[in-house]
């Protein structure tokens, strides 16, 4: 079922372009770790700068996806297909980056903990509050996957109560669970308890920083928001919000966060914002108007973000052990440290690498996968026609 009134267009480029936004801050964050500015005033105040940048990169994440899921969601889609499809869209490209970092870590003798190497394999490493799920996982970033996996899986019927909710009824509902995911902080810190400490943060339990930060149920806040602002624009409540109010706030936002409690910085303040960009975004494209993010080049970028995603951190990790002669295994290597000229060419080509490697991965893996799995095959039918060829009736979703 979709909105009876909504102009939808058969694309969103800038939507599309925005995915890879989204993977460049998470790149700034992870990149923050290395310490690679030998000025320590540079190091400080990029440190401080990038703090959040990972928090607001999952939740865009997090939010975009509930927003196009929504905006592409078709009346003839089965939950079968739909399920299909995000699985081959996901796994293939997770599985051999998998591999590949797994026979990095096994080469140069790093020990692996099988229990967190296998719940990273089948991408359920974040829905249990276990601290080596995230610390030995082959490819740390993909915890975010297990939550996604869990949004897939919920989504054909969160969409059904979602689309029963009246059009004027909204924008309240959008603030509402943008409100609840800003009150899990306080609950996290309430009732939770407070030990094992997290490493390297002395503010909050690892329990604590697993359910506001991992948790896939808790995160599907963010996923909510981004559906219910699909449905915003596509019933046209969207109103006169426009782009530079909304990109506004979503700096606002990220500018407050920097100050915030530690727990509060990950990604509590950011849904709602970020639903405000997405749609104000998406709005812009349904008028037809150009603007940068639609342009060839950044939807490229949008198009294998995915790919850049799952390598860019065994990126930054391999490059900067491999100037010691070392492996990036779990990130424990010695770090180097260069000029502040040479630190921003150092990071600026981790990014040149990771966008080659991507485009790779997504035209050997991605592409292939989709294009040969997510969709059956077309049966013959039994009929012939009158030149004696068979007739295969179109598939759906």
């Amino acid at each position: 079922m979709t909105e009876p009134t909504a102009h939808r267009p058969g694309r969103l480029p800038s939507l599309t372009a925005l995915r890879f936004v989204a993977a460049l801050l998470v790149f700034i964050f992870h990149s923050h770790y290395l310490g690679v500015f030998r000025n320590t005033s540079v190091e400080k105040h990029y440190d401080f700068i990038t703090n959040s940048a990972g928090g607001l990169g999952v939740s865009f994440f997090f939010v975009l996806s509930g927003f196009v899921l929504t905006w592409v969601a078709k009346p003839t889609d089965t939950m079968g297909g739909f399920w299909r499809r995000r699985f081959f869209k996901i796994y293939p490209s997770h599985l051999v980056v998998w591999l590949v970092i797994l026979a990095m870590l096994l080469v140069s003798g790093t020990p692996t903990e099988g229990g967190p190497a296998i719940a990273n394999l089948f991408l359920v490493n974040a829905w249990v509050p276990e601290m080596n799920n995230l610390i030995f996982a082959v490819n740390g970033v993909t915890w975010s996957l297990s939550a996604e996996i869990a949004f897939y899986l919920l989504f054909p019927f969160l969409i059904i109560g979602i689309r029963k909710i009246p059009a004027r009824h909204l924008w309240y509902w959008a603030a509402g669970v943008a409100l609840l995911a800003l009150s899990v902080p306080l609950l996290s810190k309430t009732f939770l308890p407070d030990s094992p400490v997290f490493p390297g943060y002395d503010e909050f339990s690892w329990p604590q920083m697993w359910f506001a930060y991992q948790f896939p149920l808790v995160r599907c806040l963010e996923f909510v928001v981004g559906i219910l602002f699909a449905r915003i624009v596509l019933s046209e409540r969207w109103g006169r919000v426009r782009l530079a109010p909304a990109l506004l706030s979503v700096v606002a936002v990220y500018v407050v966060s920097l100050w915030l409690p530690q727990l509060w910085s990950f990604a509590a303040p950011y849904s709602f914002p970020l639903g405000l960009l997405v749609a104000a975004v998406a709005a812009r494209d349904i008028e037809g108007r150009d603007t940068l993010l639609a342009r060839r080049p950044l939807v490229w970028l949008g198009e294998i973000s995915y790919a850049f995603f799952l390598i860019h951190l065994n990126v930054l990790n391999s490059a900067q052990a491999a100037f010691k002669g070392q492996w990036m295994g779990y990130g424990a290597f010695e770090k180097t440290s260069w000029s502040t000229p040479v630190a921003v060419l150092f990071l600026l080509g981790c990014l040149a690498v990771s966008i080659v490697l991507a485009w790779l991965l997504y035209r050997c893996v991605e592409m292939p996968a989709m294009r040969r799995w997510s969709r059956p095959r077309p049966r013959p039918s039994a009929r012939v026609g009158g030149t004696g060829e068979v007739k295969a009736p179109a598939t759906g979703g």
